[in-house]
């Protein structure tokens, strides 16, 4: 058993209150192994993200890296690193030691429905694994989420769980493309997956990011638990025995061609 606390906050465009979200929220995650945040829970997306991305080393991810250890669990969340012209768009992983075990930079950014996130993101380009709380996760970011291709990629290098951050954006039908797609990543790997999204911030809805659905689905596509709208934290359990037993009965990563 992995024990999960699903943290659906909502997002300011102010990095210290939301730290001090992250640990409001991690003290009601008692008796998980790992915490799992939002993409973008150091800041809003907006222009603002050039000035207030950090390095790993930045007193944001070491707020993160302190919780983690004070609460003795593993976190994912996302942050925005400095790069060489753009920043990049950081999933990064804390052992509940408060270690940086990794850092995944999102490779699929998000040039649709009329957004341009590369104008501001520099894309990353290397699919990443990473043990956390004696399991194997692989990181996957928003908009990654349409491009099945990653989350097969994450298998083949060992992955046992999915964690998808998001800031998805709110529209028409864009809440029914997360749930769906959500669920055909986990489907279609046979693999428990456990996505986060930001909670709706009311007072910065003009920018739309943030629909809630955080969920965790199981290896044959059902969805064990979801969010909805509002702040939450849920604490969630993944059997990875449960994995076993639906890979026997729907064995598709065995039947692979290409």
């Amino acid at each position: 058993m992995t024990t999960i606390a699903l943290c659906q906050i909502p997002v300011s465009p102010d990095p210290s209150a939301n730290l001090k979200r992250v640990s409001e929220a991690l003290a009601r995650a008692e008796g998980a192994d790992l915490a799992i945040f939002p993409e973008a829970t150091l800041t809003r997306y907006g222009r603002r993200v050039a000035t207030l991305a950090e390095p790993l080393d930045g007193p944001f991810v070491s707020g993160l890296a302190e919780a983690a250890r004070e609460h003795g669990l593993a976190v994912i969340a996302g942050v925005f690193e400095p790069g060489a012209d753009r920043v990049h768009n950081t999933a990064v992983a804390i052992d509940d030691r408060g270690e940086v075990r990794a850092a995944y930079r999102k490779i699929h950014l998000f040039d649709s429905f009329g957004a341009k996130e590369s104008d501001l993101v520099a894309p990353g380009a290397e699919p990443v694994v990473v043990e956390l709380a004696g399991t194997r996760v692989g990181l996957i970011t928003c908009y990654d989420v349409r491009f099945p291709e990653l989350a097969r990629a994450l298998v083949d290098r060992g992955a046992e769980l999915f964690a998808v951050i998001a800031a998805w954006g709110s529209g028409p039908l864009k809440e029914d493309h997360w749930v769906t797609l959500v669920r055909a990543r986990a489907l279609e790997n046979t693999m428990w997956t456990a996505a986060v999204g930001q909670a709706p911030n009311p007072a910065e809805s003009s920018d739309g990011f943030g629909v809630g659905r955080s969920m965790l689905v199981d290896p044959l596509g059902v969805i064990r638990s979801d969010l909805g709208t509002a702040p939450g934290v849920q604490v969630v359990r993944v059997d990875h025995e449960w994995t076993a037993a639906a890979r026997a009965t729907l064995p598709c990563l065995e039947h692979r061609v290409l």
